[in-house]
């Protein structure tokens, strides 16, 4: 707040950071109303939201007949918004070829209409926002060098709203006051248990979330007066770690709150669906009178046995994983009494893993991580491949000391 207001005199670019829902655009208008540009238009733009094919006629317009459907000439917001602000939302989204125009307008004013050759000029303050790391994008050759550091001259970063627990109730209360006016109703108030839920709850949709909580309870709430046991029915359900968190439906399927999720999810099912077939040969094996408890087992092999023998391994395998170590290894015979191969005896190393403890792994890494960077919770957040909010949040999961 200290830097937009100091920020707001001047016609310097801001390039505002958070992640989504944090109330990135309510900085940018905080900046131009306290500007000299605050009688002058504003206007707000999500390039996530604009067809590649079309944000170019929609930043800087088009003459009629510069493509199909451009059936008159058009005026871009750089020239409807001359001498005011233009809010740049989720920058990181622009393509590559209207991050050059951009820099063109912000380093010298100037831009040209799509199908024109007339070049025109503006005066428009930039301020720009997105909830990607800019650096790494431009690492990956997606974002411009030249227009990263044109646009972050002054840099804001607005935290999270877990990572500023003092905000919470204070924003609720505002929040019900004002869906209270709107609706026509008495504000609601927490009790002491329900405000210590609002702050333990982690808020992954951020301010955006809490609005839409408040304006939910505003609305459904028949008592005015909120118990923990009520709120706790309009907020999601999450957990403390990683994995995938089970939300009780009636469907019965786990809800993810991110790909990478799935992924642990689906490896770690299918480490332990590999574990118990290699726990059920050495069974078999070494306990061949056993056959009969697995009768599709036996068959199966059965089958493999005598009508393509071939798809059995002759050399020795290791079932390790490279990154999971073994500890219990035994060398017996693939198939078990009554099954034998025609060609010859085959043996293989059959490896049986013990369960493996993801917390202390990812403890682990962690630690490893902030050793590596000298302690600099954002570069090792940065290694990890985790949001420097969520490597907070399992600095203290952990009760890592730094």
């Amino acid at each position: 707040m200290q830097v937009a207001s100091q920020v707001a005199a001047t016609d310097l670019t801001v390039l505002i950071n958070g992640e989504s829902g944090v109330g990135k655009e309510v900085f940018s208008q905080i900046i131009h109303s306290l500007s000299a540009r605050k009688h002058n238009p504003f206007i707000a733009v999500n390039c996530g939201a604009i067809p590649e094919g079309t944000i170019d006629s929609e930043l800087f317009g088009h003459e009629k007949g510069s493509f199909t459907g451009a059936t008159e000439a058009r005026k871009g917001y750089f020239e409807t918004v001359n001498g005011g602000t233009i809010f740049l939302d989720e920058i990181g989204e622009l393509p590559l070829g209207t991050q050059a125009r951009l820099l063109r307008v912000l380093e010298t004013g100037e831009y040209i209409r799509v199908g024109s050759s007339k070049v025109q000029k503006t005066d428009v303050r930039v301020v720009a926002a997105t909830n990607r790391e800019l650096l790494q994008q431009v690492q990956n050759g997606k974002f411009r060098e030249d227009l990263y550091y044109r646009l972050s001259t002054v840099p804001i970063r607005v935290p999270s709203l877990h990572d500023r627990p003092e905000d919470i109730h204070l924003l609720f209360r505002k929040f019900a006051a004002d869906f209270a006016t709107k609706y026509k109703t008495a504000s609601v108030q927490l009790d002491e248990e329900a405000r210590q839920v609002l702050l333990n709850y982690p808020w992954p949709g951020n301010v955006r979330e809490l609005k839409n909580i408040a304006e939910q309870i505003s609305v459904l709430a028949s008592e005015k007066l909120i118990t923990a046991e009520h709120l706790n029915k309009y907020l999601q359900p999450f957990s403390t770690n990683r994995m995938p968190v089970w939300t009780g439906n009636n469907s019965n399927q786990p809800e993810f709150s991110n790909e990478r999720e799935i992924l642990y999810k689906l490896f770690f099912d299918m480490k332990k669906d590999v574990n118990e077939l290699k726990r059920m040969f050495v069974e078999l094996l070494n306990n061949p009178e056993l056959a009969a408890s697995y009768p599709q087992l036996a068959r199966k092999l059965h089958e493999l046995n005598t009508t393509a023998p071939d798809l059995l391994p002759s050399p020795p395998v290791s079932a390790t994983s490279p990154i999971t170590p073994a500890v219990h290894t035994a060398t017996v015979p693939l198939l078990p009494a009554g099954f034998s191969h025609p060609n010859s005896e085959i043996h293989e190393h059959i490896e049986v893993d013990e369960s493996l403890n993801i917390m202390e792994k990812e403890k682990e890494l962690i630690l490893k991580a902030l050793k590596k960077h000298k302690g600099k919770r954002k570069d090792a957040a940065l290694d990890l491949g985790i949001s420097e909010r969520t490597l907070y949040r399992k600095l203290k999961e952990y009760d890592i000391e730094e």
